[in-house]
């Protein structure tokens, strides 16, 4: 069972700012390269969930009509294009709630594998893709491998101060799926050919850009 989480805002959307939200869709923006790793994750046969906090409802800021609207669009895009999402897991309560689904809780990813008939033993060969610190202690506290991007919200300097350090670093989920990718080669010990490489795809959109 191949399995990755992935937090949204600032892994597949641009992150929106400290202290902002997405509360439209036209505020609402793939990071560049993700819809290329989604369909890589996919095609490598990986189930894919996303996790995410989205506490800007409980504070109304926006209703959870209108995440819904967002979070449809973005599926729509997401599998015209190759990808496949298996569930989104939010929580839209306040951080103060001491909900269980609120990173860096983890009964998201408890569900995720509810969902699937498995036990959450099988988190130590998933993985955690993520932006901030609570995404790493997320996928930290239910063992799984953990990627820490730096197309969102925090950065290396954030890391510095963290206790729970992530199992790897990327410049975005482009770059993670490689090394998801190559990972899971290294578990198999067997050679398998990707659909496409992180390298072939920013040469062509070098090429399209020129």
């Amino acid at each position: 069972m191949k399995v990755v989480f992935l937090d949204r805002d600032g892994v597949i959307n641009e992150f929106p700012g400290n202290g902002k939200y997405v509360t439209k869709l036209n505020e609402f923006r793939f990071v560049p390269g993700t819809l290329d790793a989604l369909r890589i994750l996919t095609e490598e046969g990986y189930m894919i969930y996303i996790v995410s906090n989205q506490a800007g409802v409980a504070k109304g800021i926006y209703s959870k009509q209108k995440l819904e609207h967002i979070t449809r669009n973005m599926l729509r895009d997401i599998h015209s294009t190759g990808g496949k999402i298996k569930k989104v897991f939010y929580c839209t309560h306040f951080s103060h709630a001491g909900c269980e689904c609120r990173k860096p809780e983890i009964g998201a990813i408890r569900k995720a594998f509810e969902l699937a008939n498995k036990t959450i033993d099988l988190a130590q060969r998933a993985f955690f893709v993520g932006d901030t610190e609570s995404d790493i202690l997320t996928g930290h506290n239910a063992g799984c491998t953990t990627i820490f991007v730096l197309s969102g919200r925090e950065d290396r300097r954030h890391m510095r101060g963290w206790k729970i350090k992530p199992d790897y670093v990327a410049r975005d989920l482009l770059e993670a799926t490689d090394i998801i990718n190559e990972r899971n080669l290294l578990r198999s010990r067997r050679r398998k050919r990707r659909a496409l490489t992180v390298k072939s795809i920013r040469r062509r959109s070098t090429r399209k850009a020129s």
